[in-house]
């Protein structure tokens, strides 16, 4: 069984996080059900966010009575330390324990500091002090937050968007992790469902032996593949190299990762799917993006009020509105049958 070390926190876990944001869409007993057995098949680090709906009181009601046998990471996305000890209190009190083993800033436009004014770094240091939290972390989808953290030497783990899709920049993160002595946890390790082969991503993160990526998993299937990988791990082929290389290809310049920090939309548009439609359409079962209820939230597209705060708000730096034109102009030349996605 590969393990993974997250830096100076000391945490060693299998090299399988359970990334627990899409047991938000699925019930409380289908979602302890899952989380168990991830646990049983050895899987111990699970990543949630108070921002994930109930997300947090399934990890609870999963792992009430047996706390001490996983690590549990969650994430606050307070503005201010009143914020802070709000969604602290709450967090503890979904996920029935008494501490948290890594928290976290949750995507933070900047890099919270002492003496910043905000009072959200001395609130994680009162915290820890508390024994309310074991080990402070910051998430993060920007290349220069990330790397104002690192330096800052505030930080013991880093949460950054890492996959087979990752830039020099992106991979140049790790290396500073791990100088660092930060742990680095790799969300996005699927690209929001932009790469299709769990075997490729595997064997891509595998290579970096301080990178402990967390799987989005929401369904049995989805669990079973990364379960099969704990004792027959997938190494780097040249078969899988081609894949790849062939992704890296079709996947590069600007594309929306799904992220969702566009959202919400005053127009009501599920920016953070639509905008990747076409490579939806391209990548996964075209019929589970052609269905009535997928066609009226690409139409929604119609009402959008080029306000630009998707775009201001876009991490990536993307042209949200021009993405969401184009995908919308490709998405009805599907359904008019004039653009074949065989």
């Amino acid at each position: 069984m590969e393990t993974v070390t997250l830096g100076r926190t000391g945490i060693t876990v299998n090299k399988n996080g359970f990334g627990a944001l899409p047991i938000q869409r699925i019930g409380t007993d289908e979602a302890v059900r899952l989380v168990r057995r991830a646990y049983d098949a050895g899987i111990t680090f699970f990543d949630t966010a108070r921002f994930y709906t109930d997300s947090e009181e399934k990890l609870g009601a999963a792992f009430d009575g047996m706390r001490e046998k996983v690590i549990l990471a969650t994430k606050t996305a307070a503005a201010n330390a009143e914020e802070f000890w709000e969604q602290l209190a709450t967090s503890l009190h979904n996920l029935r324990t008494d501490y948290i083993d890594i928290y976290q800033f949750h995507n933070p436009a900047f890099c919270p500091k002492p003496g910043d004014g905000t009072g959200l770094y001395e609130a994680m240091l009162t915290a820890k002090a508390q024994g309310k939290i074991r080990h402070i972390g910051i998430t993060n989808h920007r290349l220069a937050v990330a790397e104002e953290a690192i330096a800052s030497g505030l930080y013991e783990t880093l949460q950054f968007p890492f996959c087979y899709l990752a830039s020099e920049q992106d991979i140049a993160l790790v290396e500073k992790c791990r100088e660092a002595g930060m742990g680095f946890i790799a969300m996005k390790a699927l690209s929001g469902g932009l790469i299709t082969d769990s075997a490729a991503a595997y064997a891509f993160a595998a290579q970096y032996d301080n990178v402990l990526p967390i799987w989005g998993i929401q369904r049995e299937r989805e669990l079973d593949e990364f379960i099969s990988y704990i004792d027959n791990p997938p190494a780097m082929t040249e078969e899988l190299k081609a894949l790849i290389a062939h992704d890296r290809e079709e996947l590069s310049g600007d594309f929306c990762r799904g992220c969702g920090y566009c959202m919400p939309c005053p127009a009501g548009i599920e920016i953070n799917n639509c905008a990747r439609m076409s490579l939806l359409l391209r990548r996964s079962p075209s019929e589970l993006q052609l269905t009535p209820e997928v066609q009226e939230k690409m139409k929604k597209i119609e009402n959008c009020l080029h306000c630009n705060q998707c775009k201001s708000k876009c991490p990536y730096g993307l042209d949200t509105p021009a993405l969401l034109a184009k995908n919308y102009e490709d998405y009805k030349r599907v359904l008019a049958g004039e653009v074949s996605v065989c």
